[in-house]
Formats: C-alpha cells, structure tokens, sequence
C-alpha cells in the first residue's frame, strides 16, 4: 500500500519526522518498505499492509494508526449530501439474485454531470500512489480517489448504457463473454459474480468494469455502485481470469461493511464538487452484510503473562477505544470491548493483547522480560510420524511433498478408502505437470489416495535423471461422505524399485518398528493398479489397512513409467494403534538356535501367511521365526494345482540350550499341524 504524505496531512497532523513516522509504524505491525520522493515535495511511503489489516489499504485507515500511536485527533471527511433530484426507487430498481456471491449493492444516481480533465491537485495524490498513473476524467478519477481514502472499491457506470433502468446482480452463464475496460474478452463461468443490466453484463462484480458503460466524454447521467462482496468468489474469479485489480486486491480481504455507504456518500459529493450534476434523492440498499461482531473480553493478567510486562490498568481501555473499539465495561481487572467494523480480525482476546501491545509500544518490553514457557508434548500421532519417517528413511527412501488437488481419472486409478465420487475444488489449480493430465481447467479433485502422486513423482525423476527414486509419503487424503463434511485420513504411501518381497519386507519393518509383537496378515488383491499375482491386501485383526505390491503393466503405461516398481499405501491410524511409544529393553538370549528347513507340498490357494500361522501356532513356546525361502512347481510329481514350499524355522529357549529331542518334538508338531489345517505334506 503506497500512500502520500501530504495527503494523510487531511486527516491528521504530520508532526514528526518522516524517519520516526515510518520507524514508529514499522514496530505497530506497518513495515515500511520503502519511500519516494515526489514531485512539489510530496514523498510516497511503501507499507507492507498484512492480510489482517485491510483497514489499512486507504489513507483514513493509515491515519487512523498514526492518530492512534501519536495521540492525536483523526479528521474524517464529513460527506453532506443535498439531494434536489427525485427520489432514486421512482425510476430504477437493483435486484440481488446471488447473495452468496455479492452480500450486499448500493446505487446512487447523479443526473447532469459534465465530464471533463481532473483538477491538478486530484491527478497529483492519484500519481503519488499508483505508479505511471494516466488521468482518465473527473467521474472516474473520483471513484480511484475515494477507494484509495477509505479503502473501499467503487464504479461508477454510464446510467444510459443500463438498459431497462435495472440492474441485476446475478452470476455469469456459463461460457459468457465479456468486454472488460481494458478491452479485452473474457469467458466467464456460474461461479462468478456480474453486475449486469437487462441484456448484458456490464462488470465482472468487484473485479472490473465493462467497457460498454464505462464513463465517457458523452456520459450525463452517472450511477455510483458501492457494495460488499464475497472475498473468496472475487478471489477465485480474479486468478481464474487472470485478472487483477486494485479492487480485487482490496475485495478479496474483509472491507469494513459499514464504510460502504459513507465511500458511496463521499464518492457523489465529491462528484457534485468537481463535475456538478443532481443527485437523486435516497439510495438503492440491497442485501446485508455478512459481518456480525461480538464482544471481546482483555483479563489485564493476560498482558503480564503473555508480553512479560506491566501495563497500567487505564492503557487497555484507552487504547482499544483509541482503535475504534466499543468500550462495554471496564473495571481494574479486564475490559470487554466490542470491535469496530472495519476490524473484524479482532476476535479473540490475543487478538486484543497483541493491540495494546503493539500500541503501547514492543519497544518497552525488556530483552529479559520474564514470559512464562510452557513445555509442549508432541501428539502420539506426531510420534508415530517420526518414527515411520526415521525407518523409511533408514531403508534408503526420499520423503516427498506431493499436492492434494489431483485430476480426476486418478481417482478412477487406485482409491479403495473411497466410498464416493472425489470432492470438487470450487476453483481448479495447477497441480500435475504430465501433459497427458493437464487440461485447459486445471486439476480441480481432492485426492483419494497418496499413490497416484508418488507414481507421478517417479516418472517426473526418471525422465529428468534416469534414477529409479525410491520415495515415500505421509499426507491426508480426502474421503465424501453422506455427511456435510469429508473424512480426512492420513496414509504412508511410498514406491521403489523393489520386488513384492521387498515391499512386503518394509512393510512388515515398518509395524515391527512400532511394536515388536504386532503380526500383520496377507490377503489377495485385486486392485487394477497391481500386478495380480504379486500384489496383497494388508490387513491387522482381519480388517484392511492397506495394499501392497508390484504396479501392473497398464498401470506403468498409463503414468508413463519406464521401469518396473512396486508401491504400498498404508492407513497410519494402524500404526497409530498399536505403536508401542514407551521404550522398552528386551535382552538378547545368549542360548544357541536350532534352525530346520521344511519342504511341504500344498495347494496352490494356500498362501503363505496361513503357513506362518500355522508353523508359528504350533511350535510352541521355541518358536522365534519362520522364513520364507523359495517356492517350487512340479505339476508331473505333485499333481495339478500343488507347490512346494521351502521355509526356514528358528527355534530357541531363552532359558537354556534347546535339546534335540525338545527342537524334534516342536518340529513333528509343526508337521502334525500343518498337514491337518491345511493338508500340507512334507517332501521327504
């Protein structure tokens, strides 16, 4: 925000120097980014104005914190109105139809106005703020005038190119073009707002005029628009357009409601001033605001315990009120104020401690203040995270940092934690730099799943530097529900260069690094995204919580993949529920193992997680693991539909050294067991 010093001289006296004005502003929350000297000796200051403090984006609201820190008197143009025309509502009409899009639109009529050249003094405080300022006329330098005072954007349209003498505020049909003033086409869409006469829109709301009833050296009659919008609707058209205003600047932030009217009032006395003409008794007043403030209260001990200093009880009154505050009550305690429209991010009592704060001056708060700490514990869940990082990490992995907004056949690709359609973004971002994905609205769906991102991720390092990444991810995905809101849980997602076994193996590392004890099962897959014969459902207690394997053919085709991979995308709340987060120390026993390969014969539905259980059932209290080893087909020896399976077991006492006859007993229940439960027959 670049103001004028000689124009903030209007509204308050400039008694310092400008060096201790631009210091004092900088430490209240206004950093000064730089000034300019002006032509006639006018300087132009540069303040970094914070998304909180729209207040700030016009000389009054700047003014107002110079009066404020400086105690002095801030003058505000008073805006007597002498209306000698008839009344407004006889011969025109405003009708709102998107009130979710536009909250509130008033119009005024001044009839008989001569346009013309702006006067110097006009021109000179417009080129002061705005760099390679061109004068446009009278009218329409007024309305950059008001906006720049008050902070509150306006236009001002031909009343003769308003055809029907009706305006209707209304959203864009789809597909609908339009000629803005800077005379170039736009195609709008149903979630953008226009202002609009009987055949036509004649301004993108809060955005830009039209270049059809923009003023002109014909115009006569003029209608002031002054109104509220709503700041994410502005927002998403001015990037979706690619258009940008200081109006959208300063709607796209939360405008004081209440200055509307007075921005309106002072807009048309200043064009009677300057350009004659009648006014039109009344005003048209449209819709309401979609402001409600409430009341605040400031517990004195708070300032103490939160700046580390005293504060008289008399400052926090004084200083709030100073501010635009209603004082409701105050006594030696605290204070219960109710905020000024034009600071709606005043909400919380903080918001109140860092206002008396900054006012009372951070420069008197002692380097050695004594600011009680307290210490933070990390949720368990951000336990857990650390933990999963650490191990993947140690496993030769990159994390990534992928985006959530995907395009939709994604979704269509790998989401089995969905139930639903994929939630839509209101405005599509740029998200996916494969050109087989990009389409001319951008990406515009939440994602399902972690793994489309990480594939895509893979692909952009193979064709940049031929590496094979191994990369993994912790992030949320987003799930509709039937409810209003979606439910958004977190997944650990990751892709390698691994074969199934491995993946599996990480897998398995992965809930061994959370607890010890914990046993994951294998079921089958049949998620297109895998290789169906290598590839499993993970699950825990029998219910799923996650799929692992080898990524398909047809899925390294469609991401572009050059190489084979596998990939896993496990539900974190598993992890969460059985982490272990308390350390704790199991010695190693010092005894001998005894190691013995068995080779049994199975059907082929059996799969090797029934045999581990199996083989872990029933070996007993020796039983330390069982290891996969090979499996082997011989359809000529075996019969149709058998395998061999080769594996490993690996007995041991913790309390003495495993006798032969005590491994051979765990050994022959391992068979016994085996066979019964799953009709495995061990090859002699």
């Amino acid at each position: 925000m670049i103001v004028s010093w000689d124009w903030l001289t209007e509204y308050v006296d400039l008694t310092m120097s400008h060096d201790e004005l631009v210091d004092k502003l900088t430490m209240s929350g206004l950093n000064h980014e730089g000034s300019e000297a002006f032509v006639e000796g006018d300087t132009s200051i540069d303040l970094e104005v914070t998304s909180n403090r729209p207040d700030c984006l016009g000389h009054i609201g700047v003014a107002r914190e110079i009066a404020v820190l400086y105690d002095q008197e801030l003058r505000i143009p008073e805006t007597p109105l002498a209306p000698t025309g008839p009344p407004i509502s006889d011969a025109f009409e405003v009708e709102l139809d998107c009130d979710d899009l536009c909250y509130r639109f008033t119009a005024r009529i001044i009839r008989g106005v001569k346009i013309g050249p702006s006067p110097d003094w006009l021109v000179k405080r417009l080129q002061a703020v705005f760099k390679n300022y061109k004068s446009i006329n009278n009218v329409a330098d007024i309305t950059n005038y008001v906006m720049m005072e008050c902070g509150q954007p306006l236009h001002a349209f031909d009343l003769s190119e308003i055809n029907g003498n009706k305006i209707v505020v209304r959203r864009a049909r789809k597909d609908e073009e339009f000629e803005a003033i800077n005379h170039q086409t736009y195609k709008l869409d149903e979630n953008m707002c226009v202002i609009a006469n009987a055949e036509s829109a004649m301004a993108i709301g809060g955005v830009m005029g039209g270049a059809d009833s923009e003023v002109g050296e014909d115009t006569v009659d003029v209608l002031i628009e002054a109104a509220e919008f709503s700041q994410m609707s502005i927002r998403s058209t001015a990037r979706a357009l690619k258009l940008f205003s200081p109006a959208s600047y300063r709607f796209e932030r939360p405008i004081d409601p209440e200055g509307t009217l007075y921005a309106s009032a002072r807009c048309c006395q200043m064009i009677q001033e300057l350009a004659g003409g009648e006014l039109d008794e009344g005003i048209i007043d449209v819709g309401s605001t979609s402001y409600r403030g409430n009341e605040v209260t400031l517990r004195y001990e708070q300032l103490k315990r939160i700046l580390g200093i005293e504060i008289p009880a008399d400052q926090p009154p004084t200083i709030l009120a100073n501010l635009g505050c209603e004082v409701i009550s105050s006594d030696e305690e605290s204070v219960i104020v109710k905020p000024p429209t034009w600071r709606r991010d005043l909400t919380r009592e903080c918001d109140l401690i860092e206002e008396v704060g900054r006012i009372y001056g951070f420069d008197k708060i002692p380097e050695n203040a004594d600011v009680p700490m307290a210490a933070t514990v990390k949720r368990n869940e951000d336990r857990v995270a650390i933990k999963a990082r650490a191990m993947m990490t140690g496993a030769g992995f990159d994390e990534a940092m992928t985006a959530s907004v995907v395009v939709k056949e994604w979704s269509g690709l790998f989401s089995p934690w969905a139930n639903h359609e994929p939630l839509g973004l209101i405005q599509p971002m740029l998200g996916v730099s494969h050109p087989k994905w990009l389409t001319s609205g951008g990406v515009e769906f939440l994602r399902q799943s972690v793994l489309p991102s990480l594939l895509e991720s893979r692909r952009i390092n193979e064709q940049r530097d031929g590496q094979e990444s191994s990369l993994f991810e912790i992030a949320k995905v987003y799930l509709g529900t039937p409810s209003s809101l979606p439910k958004e849980p977190t997944k650990i997602a990751f892709v390698s260069s691994h074969d199934y076994h491995g993946v599996k193996g990480i897998v398995e590392a992965l809930f061994r690094e959370m607890n010890p004890k914990t046993r994951i099962e294998f079921d089958s897959c049949e998620e297109s995204l895998f290789n169906s014969s290598k590839s499993a459902v993970v699950k825990l207690g029998g219910t799923t919580i996650g799929y692992i394997g080898e990524v398909s053919q047809s899925a390294k085709s469609t991401f572009d993949l050059r190489k084979d991979c596998s990939a896993a995308e496990i539900d974190m709340q598993a992890l969460y529920d059985v982490a272990e987060l308390i350390p704790l120390h199991k010695p190693f026993s010092d005894k001998p193992a005894i190691t013995r390969d068995f080779n049994f014969i199975v059907n082929e539905s059996v799969r090797w997680a029934d045999l581990y259980n199996s083989v872990a059932a029933s070996a007993g209290e020796f039983f330390e693991s069982a290891n996969f080893l090979e499996i082997f087909r011989n359809p000529e020896k075996d019969g149709p539909d058998k395998k061999r399976v080769l594996l490993s077991v690996v007995l041991r006492s913790q309390e003495s050294t495993l006798t032969g006859e005590q491994a051979e007993e765990a050994c022959q229940s391992i068979i016994a067991t085996c066979k019964k439960d799953l009709s495995a027959e061990l090859l002699g």
